[in-house]
């Protein structure tokens, strides 16, 4: 396994499912790294330059329900929900990362 592998499957394993204080700041910073981990594998070559477009759609869909799930006006209920559904969709992009990207030497 390669290191980009390695820290995709790491960040993988660190979502956290359920919907608290600390999970938020946990998520966000997770979203963070991703973020940096797909900008390098844009970076390789042409071929996963254009792979990564929907990975960005699908990262900019998590932040926003995890933004959902901050909403004060919400409920307890409301926001686990927004929560769980944001963690499923993340964990779902990152393994397809995974299987995208293989070994890292795919070429157009």
């Amino acid at each position: 396994m390669n290191p980009t592998t390695t820290t995709l499957t790491s960040l993988f394993d660190r979502i956290p499912r359920r919907h608290s204080l600390e999970n938020l700041v946990e998520i966000r910073g997770i979203v963070n790294e991703y973020e940096e981990v797909l900008l390098g594998i844009e970076a390789v070559n042409a071929w996963y330059e254009k792979k990564m477009i929907i990975f960005f759609e699908e990262l900019d869909e998590v932040k926003t329900i995890i933004k959902k799930s901050t909403d004060n006006k919400a409920s307890k209920k409301t926001k686990d929900a927004f929560f769980d559904e944001a963690s499923g969709i993340f964990k779902d992009s990152i393994q397809a990362l995974i299987e995208v990207y293989a070994d890292g030497k795919r070429e157009a």
